[in-house]
């Protein structure tokens, strides 16, 4: 059960996504074919991944191909297997992913890339438990359930000639269809909290100071058409480049691209998606303000030397100027260095200098 808790970090607490998990507890225990439908990043291998590990079959093998991974001819050898000498580099008899999963479960992704040939071996299996490898006459009985997914209009390719009705039909004996992130806005700042709490970890923080709220505004207005990927991908990226244990994040990078080769490109548009019934604006980055040039005299460094020492005394020295600078006026001080006034108070607080306060 172990492995079931590891994969199932399914999050959320809007009524559509909590209605795919009571169908999922539903069809778990049927040894029936489903079909996951849904966008990409929408979490549809976590979903099929759920199906088997809540099914009686939870303690046999749960296999796993992306069907668009693979041309025509491997795709078919790596589903039904192949014998020895089957083809030009056929050295032995290979097992494929249907014998591999057999008493189990076998999850196919990209479905609506499969072949009229591979379909049409995949409907035989489906009514019937059975196969040939490729290059052999004999017949191998599998007990597999199927758990299928694409983000194709698969009735629409069905009535185009481009994927088998037969097949469609056999599939669908249930259909779960995922919604995109930005039909679930109460579960932005759910996924959101999580992703970030993992990645403090990952970057041996004590601790996930949580986000401003303008960096909250930023994600819940952004349409989000990479889904949850996406939103774990900024989420990751934000606290990379502009985390810090000891205060909120402030600033989301949507586009990874942007500082880098576009530099000239300061806002980044949004979708017209309501938050709070308020409207959204754009994000913009927060732009630093000119401040006077450190004097051009260099300190003299003694090496050996503690680097984090020198550090944070530079940025001591520079808070306490800037601080001088504002008569102690904690915002215009946090404008003059570029910062938010939360970020301000972090290191205020990070160098017990809120006692400069008068």
């Amino acid at each position: 059960m172990n492995q079931f808790r590891q994969q199932d970090n399914l999050l959320g607490q809007s009524d559509s996504f909590l209605s795919v998990l009571d169908q999922v507890s539903q069809l778990a225990s049927l040894d029936k074919p489903v079909l996951i439908i849904g966008e990409r990043g929408t979490g549809k291998e976590l979903i099929a991944a759920r199906l088997h590990f809540l099914s009686k079959r939870w303690e046999q093998n749960y296999i796993k191909l992306n069907c668009a991974a693979l041309n025509e001819n491997l795709l078919e050898s790596e589903l039904f297997g192949h014998e020895s000498g089957a083809f030009t580099g056929a050295s032995k008899r290979h097992e494929g992913r249907f014998e591999r999963a057999n008493d189990g479960t076998l999850f196919l992704d990209e479905l609506a890339n499969t072949s009229a040939l591979v379909q049409e071996k995949l409907l035989r299996v489906i009514e019937y438990g059975e196969f040939e490898r490729v290059g052999g006459k004999q017949t191998v009985k599998v007990d597999t359930r199927l758990v299928c997914a694409t983000n194709e209009d698969l009735p629409s390719l069905a009535e185009q000639g481009e994927f088998r009705s037969d097949l469609l039909d056999r599939l669908a004996f249930d259909v779960i269809t995922l919604p995109p992130l930005r039909q679930r806005q109460e579960d932005i700042m759910l996924l959101a909290e999580q992703f970030a709490i993992n990645m403090a970890r990952d970057l041996e923080w004590q601790l996930f100071s949580g986000f401003t709220r303008s960096a909250i505004e930023s994600l819940q207005s952004y349409d989000w058409p990479g889904n949850i990927r996406e939103l774990k991908n900024v989420v990751e990226r934000s606290l990379y480049r502009h985390g810090n244990e000891h205060i909120p994040v402030h600033q989301i990078v949507l586009d990874p691209f942007a500082s880098k080769f576009r530099p000239q490109q300061r806002i980044k548009k949004v979708s017209s998606v309501n938050v709070h019934h308020n409207t959204p604006k754009a994000i913009e980055e927060p732009s630093i303000p000119d401040v006077a040039a450190p004097s051009s005299s260099q300190p003299q460094i003694d090496f050996p030397c503690d680097l984090k020492q020198l550090s944070n005394a530079f940025e001591i020295d520079v808070i306490q100027k800037a601080l001088e600078y504002s008569q102690f006026n904690q915002k215009k001080t946090a404008q003059q260095l570029g910062l938010t006034y939360h970020q301000l108070r972090g290191y205020l607080k990070k160098y017990n200098l809120l006692d400069q306060q008068q």
